[in-house]
């Protein structure tokens, strides 16, 4: 059964957790909508995209606010998305063990992609 947006701030609704992941993906979509376009318009008018390759990304990362830049925009992008395909996956798949095994494999992947993606921002060389 699907609870509805509304059901989530009422005092019978799903409770908190729900109520906080539908705060959640609001926040983090004006966010990442900013970082996301921030990073477009830099690298698709500032740079231009025939400019960017391997040394280009490891100059830039040279400064530290580079990386951190990165490594946000990693981060709302999956857990964003991660969220909200938790959302269809509560949609469409019933209640039981195959809604909870969906969701762990989807955890899994979700932070497996932040640490390995994690790991490239941390640990790139500096030129």
């Amino acid at each position: 059964m699907t609870v509805s947006h509304e059901a989530a701030f009422t005092a019978g609704g799903a409770g908190s957790g729900e109520r906080y992941a539908w705060l959640f993906m609001r926040v983090s979509g004006v966010l990442l909508l900013a970082v996301a376009v921030g990073h477009l318009l830099y690298m698709h008018l500032v740079v231009g995209v025939d400019n960017i390759n391997y040394d280009w990304v490891l100059a830039r990362w040279a400064n530290p606010l580079w990386r951190l830049y990165d490594w946000l925009l990693l981060g709302f992008a999956l857990a964003h998305g991660t969220n909200g395909v938790r959302t269809v996956i509560d949609d469409y798949v019933a209640p039981g063990m195959r809604n909870v095994g969906a969701k762990w494999l989807l955890y899994v992947v979700g932070v497996g992609f932040f640490l390995m993606g994690s790991q490239i921002i941390v640990t790139a060389p500096v030129p």
